[in-house]
């Protein structure tokens, strides 16, 4: 595919950051280890998105195997799904630089996946410490 044509602004950056902020808020509402779980099954899930578009060819089932093996670990462990968002951001970058975005009718998709996946990221290193109301 060409190199992508369309420009990510500052309103898809800040659409992208709302969604890390939603998806954090929401998951925050999670009680251990329930958070923990739902969270790593979220982001295996979140890596079969690719398989859709076929936009990297048979790297796609490669990039789904490893990030479901990071996932997989993060059945226990936070770091590990800071680990599979990072790989989440590595791809989204490379779908970008192709110009074969992840939702095909919005070009920027892959650059704002990169953003929000980065923002994920850090939340689960960091321990996914909730964020908002306690409950």
């Amino acid at each position: 595919m060409s190199h992508a044509s369309h420009q990510f602004t500052v309103m898809d950056a800040a659409a992208a950051v709302a969604i890390a902020f939603v998806l954090v808020l929401l998951a925050s509402r999670l009680r251990e280890p329930t958070r923990r779980r739902f969270n790593a099954i979220f982001v295996a899930g979140a890596g079969a998105a690719y398989l859709s578009g076929g936009g990297l060819g048979a790297g796609e089932f490669a990039f789904t195997a490893v990030a479901t093996y990071a996932a997989f670990r993060g059945l226990e462990s936070y770091r590990w799904i800071a680990a599979a968002w990072l790989l989440h951001v590595a791809w989204d970058v490379a779908h970008h630089l192709c110009g074969a975005p992840i939702v095909p009718f919005v070009p920027t998709s892959s650059a704002g996946c990169a953003v929000t996946d980065s923002l994920l990221a850090l939340w689960f290193w960091f321990g996914a410490p909730t964020l908002g109301p306690r409950r």
